[in-house]
């Protein structure tokens, strides 16, 4: 396969979130790389051979621009209104690769259509921060029928509201999306005194019929009405955590894609658990929000198509 960054369009999503600067410290240095929950999201999936419309808010500044060519890159069209200026979020890295952030984010995107859209996707800031955090809800409890969506909540508790304010929102906009995921952070966040297995119990009785709950280097838990398993994570070194989230969220989305949501028995959720452990093996391993294309993986012998193997 030639190395040109060129994939197939499997299908048509739309994300709805917020695009971020990402000012990374490290070692007493900065670098600047664009990221946002739902930016990476859609950015796997283009990577991951989808046509992905992002409606976000970024401003008409050096940044903005960055973004915008950035994910165009990755066959993201952006649709935007003009911000202030254009979000950031510091980020310094800790001793274990991991990420603390301080936030400088408005938001507040034109109002988002589904369009020919079969899958859409939202999540993280833009779920729980006015006036924004209207048009999502309202999008998602309009969304046609045979329009699948999913939610990644990606809890910032420093800039999204009170805890009882915070959980109200996730499981209003929970109970109306087919897939969940939740880090083991955003679960613990927001039911303290539970454990993981009973966190998804309770997403599946909201009416999810994919709850996913990824837990670093222990891998992912999936369950469904049907069954629930443990995935491992990939064995790789990690560069950095930052987009490694995102990256499992985008190929959930784009496994569920393959596989359906019909017959989510316990060889599907491996399949689809086993592609995301894959792809955010592959960001993790690199510096900032980097994840990989499809050529890459069909390339590479640490993954294929999760319609290819049975992972």
């Amino acid at each position: 396969m030639s190395n040109n960054n060129i994939v197939p369009a499997r299908s048509d999503v739309l994300v709805v979130g917020e695009t971020i600067i990402d000012i990374v410290e490290r070692g007493g240095v900065r670098t600047e790389h664009v990221g946002g929950s739902p930016a990476n999201v859609a950015l796997t999936l283009g990577r991951l051979g989808h046509s992905v419309r992002l409606v976000t808010h970024l401003a008409d500044d050096d940044r903005g621009r960055r973004a915008r060519a950035h994910l165009a890159e990755s066959h993201v069209a952006v649709i935007s209104r003009d911000a202030e200026r254009t979000p950031t979020a510091v980020a310094r890295i800790q001793a274990d690769g991991s990420a603390h952030y301080t936030f400088d984010i408005a938001w507040d995107p034109v109002t988002p259509e589904v369009g020919g859209a079969v899958h859409v996707h939202v999540g993280s800031i833009a779920a729980f921060l006015a006036p924004g955090a209207e048009k999502v809800r309202e999008l998602l409890m309009a969304l046609p029928a045979g329009v699948t969506s999913s939610f990644d909540p990606n809890i910032r508790p420093s800039i999204i509201g009170l805890h009882h304010e915070v959980l109200e929102q996730f499981e209003a906009l929970a109970s109306v999306s087919e897939v969940v995921k939740l880090s083991d952070e955003d679960a613990l966040w927001l039911y303290p005194s539970e454990t993981p297995e009973r966190v998804i119990a309770g997403l599946l009785a909201l009416g999810v019929r994919l709850a996913v709950i990824t837990r670093g280097g222990d891998g992912l838990l999936l369950a469904s009405r049907q069954a629930s398993i443990d995935v491992p994570a990939a064995r790789i070194t990690v560069a950095d955590t930052i987009g490694s989230g995102d990256s499992a969220m985008g190929a959930i989305i784009d496994g569920v894609r393959q596989e359906g949501l019909g017959e989510l028995t316990a060889s599907t959720l491996r399949r689809i658990g086993g592609w995301a452990a894959t792809v955010a093996g592959v960001t993790t391993s690199r510096v900032g929000a980097n994840p990989p294309w499809l050529w890459e993986l069909v390339e590479n012998t640490a993954g294929v198509a999760p319609s290819a193997c049975d992972m």
